[in-house]
């Protein structure tokens, strides 16, 4: 059967590098309708042979961190390395509108203008973890288009951020000078996942005290038990504004994957990925499949009744709808 002419332009000139297509995929894989949805899953597939060829990055950071302009100054470093760079660029929606500012492109305006760089804001939708719902669909999509580096920007710092450590192969924390509110605030399990954490803003009167703090930080991670990859974490710091300590960090990620490949972390890290969406897919598709049954949506609005009246107990109303549907 001959492929349709809208399949085979995807298929022919994402891999050429046309960014038109490229975004068109992402808004595809994106999409709510299902006609959208299935198409994208065929490129997608279609594609998965000419994936998984770039380094993934995830960067993170307490708010006022400077992520954006630290993203902007490290992505134009990759880019004079004649690197090409996606930049999936995750806003928070409004819980109240699912509305977005996606407002990426103007704080990094100068990489916007690359032609080696390609920005992708995306709100985060229903999705936890700091990450958008179709984040890895996107990821796989700029891989099949060539890019040798894909950024994951993060919402920020929270408690389900971690989800992003789930499809990144190197895992970036930012933090600013002052480390000692920082180290009582922050969440152990962010520290814990993080390959490295960069100190930025170090310039001016900050030096003194993003010194201090990458002092402090290091000797914290000292206190974590190793992680599975055998790598230990390091602290450096940065000024996206002087462009300092820019070309460490990316040496540094280089160095992570020289370790990780040479030990076999880097591709068990993959396949476990996988597996992980994969079941994060079955656990998703499940719900919805069962919660989109009018029979079932009926009988969780009664139980809603039933726990605002107090005449039964959430947890129980859960296993009655459950055992109910799916004995």
């Amino acid at each position: 059967m001959a492929l349709k002419p809208a399949f085979k332009d995807f298929t022919e000139q994402i891999p050429q590098g046309n960014i038109v297509l490229l975004a068109q995929a992402i808004t595809l894989a994106e999409s709510t309708r299902r006609e959208d949805r299935t198409l994208a899953e065929s490129l997608i597939e279609y594609f998965l042979p000419y994936t998984g060829r770039a380094i993934r990055i995830g960067i993170t950071g307490v708010p006022g961190v400077g992520k954006s302009t630290f993203i902007e100054a490290f992505g134009k470093h990759l880019t004079s390395l004649k690197k090409r760079v996606a930049i999936l660029a995750i806003d928070p929606s409004s819980a109240k509108t699912r509305g977005s500012i996606l407002g990426d492109k103007t704080r990094m305006e100068e990489l916007a203008k690359d032609p080696l760089a390609y920005i992708r804001p995306t709100a985060t939708g229903a999705a936890l973890g700091g990450v958008a719902d179709r984040t890895r669909e996107a990821m796989l999509l700029c891989e099949a288009a060539g890019f040798d580096v894909i950024i994951i920007e993060t919402v920020g710092v929270g408690q389900s951020e971690t989800a992003v450590r789930n499809m990144v192969d190197f895992f970036l924390l930012l933090m600013l000078p002052g480390a000692g509110d920082e180290l009582q605030g922050i969440k152990k399990g962010i520290m814990e996942m993080a390959d490295a954490i960069v100190i930025n803003k170090a310039d001016g009167d900050n030096n003194k005290l993003a010194n201090q703090a990458r002092t402090d930080f290091q000797y914290a991670l000292h206190l974590f038990s190793l992680a599975e990859s055998g790598w230990s974490p390091k602290v450096l710091t940065a000024s996206s504004i002087e462009r300092t300590g820019i070309a460490e960090v990316w040496e540094l990620i280089l160095e992570y994957s020289t370790f990780t490949n040479a030990n076999g972390y880097f591709g068990l890290q993959r396949k476990q990925q996988d597996l992980a969406w994969f079941r994060e897919s079955v656990q998703h598709l499940l719900t919805q499949r069962l919660v989109d049954r009018i029979e079932v949506r009926d009988a969780i609005k009664l139980m809603e009744t039933q726990i605002m009246d107090k005449k039964i107990l959430p947890s129980a109303a859960a296993n009655k709808i459950v055992n109910t549907f799916l004995p």
